[in-house]
């Protein structure tokens, strides 16, 4: 571990993707899934709506914690200004990947960290910008029919999924297209344990 955390780690997502990227740079975290809706709310902006989503998750789950370190998270699509969840059902799944195919769009992922017992947060956002090649019908309705993207925002994965092979370039953080945006993270948990260690040194 390239980092020393001095208490618990918990994920507040059912997200096997997020788990395995903290795994990455040697975060062993415990899953304690938030009872939340992600909310797709009408005039807010997405960094916003991320951000809000990932800390009502963390908030959500902060209470079951009696020490440790909280982690929400929340990522959206938006292409033209409308912003993409996860889709309902096969239906829109199919009819995400026809908006996305051939154009440009924006990934957003906002996490959340929430400390327990202080109580204290860091909130960030990360974006970054997808270009998609023209998907023939056939693999929309493929890739839709093997259950893959019912669980992902914009309907696909760019990460050991077969969306991949949509995606002709991206500009920015591939790992906020995947779900968690590493080094961002990284960077505000370090923040976070600092706060941490100065709250302590002045008890």
């Amino acid at each position: 571990m390239i980092i020393n955390i001095p208490k618990p780690v918990v994920l507040a997502s059912v997200s096997p993707r997020r788990a395995l990227l903290l795994q990455q740079i040697g975060i062993s975290a415990s899953v304690v899934p938030s009872s939340v809706e992600e909310e797709l709310i009408s005039g807010v902006q997405p960094r916003e709506l991320v951000v809000r989503n990932a800390l009502n998750k963390a908030l959500d789950v902060s209470p079951r914690i009696e020490s440790g370190i909280i982690i929400g998270a929340d990522t959206v699509v938006v292409l033209n200004g409308r912003i993409l969840g996860k889709p309902r059902d096969q239906e829109e799944a199919k009819h995400m990947l026809r908006m996305l195919s051939g154009r440009e769009h924006t990934v957003y992922t906002g996490f959340a960290l929430v400390d327990r017992p202080s109580n204290a947060q860091i909130t960030d956002v990360e974006e970054t910008l997808v270009a998609f090649r023209k998907i023939p019908e056939q693999e929309i309705e493929a890739y839709v029919r093997s259950g893959s993207p019912m669980d992902k925002a914009g309907g696909y994965g760019i990460q050991d999924d077969y969306g991949a092979v949509f995606v002709e370039r991206i500009e920015g953080d591939f790992y906020t297209v995947v779900g968690f945006p590493l080094a961002k993270f990284y960077i505000r948990l370090q923040e976070l344990l600092s706060h941490l260690d100065g709250e302590l040194g002045h008890r």
